[in-house]
Order: C-alpha cells, then sequence, then structure tokens
C-alpha cells in the first residue's frame, strides 16, 4: 500500500530512478559526475532535448508531431545549401527558421482545417521533409560554414556552457511559464483532456493547435541549426531516427499520450534518467544499436506502467467503497 502511494506520484517515482542509475554510473566511473561530463551529456543531446520541450506542449494538446528529428534535417540541409549557393550566412539561418515555421504551418492547416489527424499528417511529412533534404544535397555532405559558426556550436559560450545549452535553458523556462502560469498553457490543457469542452468554452482551438505546430516547426528548425553547428557539416540523413529519443522521453516524464495531463517537471526528470542511461551504457560498452533497443522498451515501458498504476488505484479505491 505504501509503495503504491509513492507511485502515486509520478516525479517521485522518476526521482527514484534517476536516483538509482546516478548511483550506478558513478560506480562505473568515477568520472561521471564531473562537470565535463554533465555538460558534455546534454551537448551530444541537446537538439533532441530541445525538441522535447515543444513536443510535450503538442501530446499534452492531445496531438502529435512524428516530423520534427526530419525538419531538424531539412532546416540543416536547406542552410548548408543556402550557404553553398553564396548566400550570406545571416540571410541563411533566417531562411532555414522561415522553412522551419513554414513546415509547422503547413502541419497545421491539415490538422486545424481539413480536419486530418496528427500522426497521419506529421508521418507524411516525416518522409516528405526527409525527402525534401535528400532533393537538396543528395548523398553528399557539406562542409562551407564560417569559422564563428562551428565555434557557436563547438566552443564554450558562458563558464564551460556551450550556446547550445543556454538556449536549452532559456527555452525551458519559457516553457515552464506557458504551461504553469498562462492561459495559453490552461488552453493546451483543456483542449487536450476535452476539445469539445474547449470549443464550448470559446476557446480557439484551431488557433492553439495551429500555433503549436508553428513553434514546433521553428524550434526543429533552430535545433537542425544548432546540429549543423556541432557537427560542422550536413548530410540528408541528420536526425534520423531522433523521434524515438524524443517521444520516449516526453512519455516516461509523465505525459498522457492521450492529452490532458502531465507536467513538465517531470519531462525534466525524464530527460536526465535517459540521458545518463545512454551515458552509462556507453561507459558498459554497450553498442549503439542495442541502446535504441534499451531506448524502445523504455517507450513501451513508459505508456504500460502509468496505466497499470492508475488500474491499481481504481482497483484500491473500489474495493475501499465496499468495505
Amino acid at each position: 500500500m505504501k509503495i503504491l502511494k509513492h507511485l502515486k506520484s509520478w516525479e517521485g517515482f522518476l526521482a527514484i530512478i534517476l536516483l538509482v542509475i546516478v548511483i550506478v554510473n558513478s560506480l562505473i566511473s568515477e568520472s561521471f559526475l564531473s562537470i565535463e561530463n554533465q555538460i558534455n551529456l546534454f551537448v551530444l543531446s541537446i537538439e533532441k532535448v530541445i525538441i522535447v520541450l515543444v513536443m510535450a506542449k503538442i501530446i499534452i494538446n492531445a496531438e502529435i508531431d512524428l516530423s520534427v528529428a526530419s525538419m531538424m534535417g531539412l532546416s540543416a540541409c536547406a542552410l548548408g545549401w543556402f550557404v553553398e549557393s553564396g548566400m550570406p550566412m545571416t540571410m541563411a539561418l533566417i531562411a532555414s527558421i522561415t522553412i522551419g515555421a513554414i513546415g509547422g504551418a503547413f502541419n497545421g492547416f491539415w490538422i486545424t482545417v481539413v480536419k486530418l489527424p496528427s500522426l497521419v499528417v506529421t508521418l507524411a511529412m516525416l518522409i516528405g521533409f526527409r525527402g525534401l533534404a535528400r532533393v537538396l544535397i543528395g548523398d553528399r555532405s557539406i562542409k562551407m560554414f564560417p569559422q564563428w559558426f562551428e565555434d557557436l556550436g563547438q566552443q564554450p559560450f558562458f563558464w564551460h556552457i556551450p550556446f547550445s545549452v543556454m538556449i536549452f535553458l532559456v527555452l525551458l523556462i519559457c516553457v515552464v511559464i506557458i504551461l504553469q502560469y498562462t492561459g495559453f498553457g490552461r488552453h493546451i490543457y483543456i483542449i487536450g483532456i476535452n476539445q469539445n469542452v474547449a470549443l464550448y468554452s470559446g476557446i480557439n482551438v484551431a488557433r492553439v493547435k495551429m500555433l503549436l505546430f508553428i513553434f514546433s516547426g521553428i524550434i526543429s528548425a533552430l535545433a537542425g541549426i544548432l546540429y549543423a553547428a556541432r557537427l560542422g557539416t550536413v548530410r540528408g540523413d541528420m536526425g534520423l531516427g531522433f523521434e524515438l529519443d524524443i517521444i520516449t522521453i516526453v512519455l516516461l516524464g509523465g505525459i498522457s499520450i492521450f492529452g490532458g495531463s502531465g507536467s513538465i517537471y517531470g519531462v525534466i526528470l525524464s530527460i536526465l534518467i535517459v540521458l545518463y542511461l545512454r551515458n552509462g551504457m556507453s561507459l558498459s560498452n554497450i553498442t549503439g544499436h542495442l541502446q535504441t533497443g534499451v531506448i524502445g522498451v523504455l517507450l513501451i515501458l513508459s505508456v504500460l506502467i502509468p496505466n497499470v498504476i492508475e488500474k491499481m488505484n481504481k482497483y484500491l479505491k473500489f474495493r475501499k467503497l465496499q468495505h
């Protein structure tokens, strides 16, 4: 009974898991807790965790965007193509972000106006955006970026912290404020709980959803630019398969796949869990393919465990009423 009471708080459960992973990783490697390793953990996955922040809002809204990683790759490839074509770097950056906004609006149009399921639309654009990226640069790679751009992605920006991590922290603060302290954030939750109730309450459901998908496209494009800066090169397959980690982190954080529930604080804990878990597997010389398999299992458990706990709680309440 006491265990179930503790498990009722999903964030508390995640905190326990995180503590166990930290202890195990610390035993595996003495350098695990070093500042350099902690920063490196985020740097190597920063593009994913940036997109996680916007994916959390979309899933709370009872939608999903499977095209985020493909948009990330498209914006990075577009940036390389623009620079190769002679466009000034500043204009190329603006154009790449604009592509993200247009792609997000395109998704939003089919979802809010035509009323197609977001799963279907974004799955189609997962393929479409990836195809456009390959059309732009084919199977080759482009490495023509100015040195200042590569330094931005590879060198510390403030103290030991890279520019991309600073952006993540700023976005995290913005997302916490939006979800927890604004009317727009409350609308996201209300629509996720029941879209019809939201409509009858006077909420402009189509506007909220459209803004979320535009924001998703912009943030995905930004992540793609940061990825290009970190690697110093772009290819058509950039970000391939990143959707798995992104969705796993969101669902593991306690965001319901059916929408309307979950908090950004649980997502923060799940970000640390996934990053530390991957780091621990790397320290144990577990290959990348096996790591992906573990993350896949984690995705299943992140959906299964909350449902099991919810059913057990309902059963216990029913038994309590009977007595």
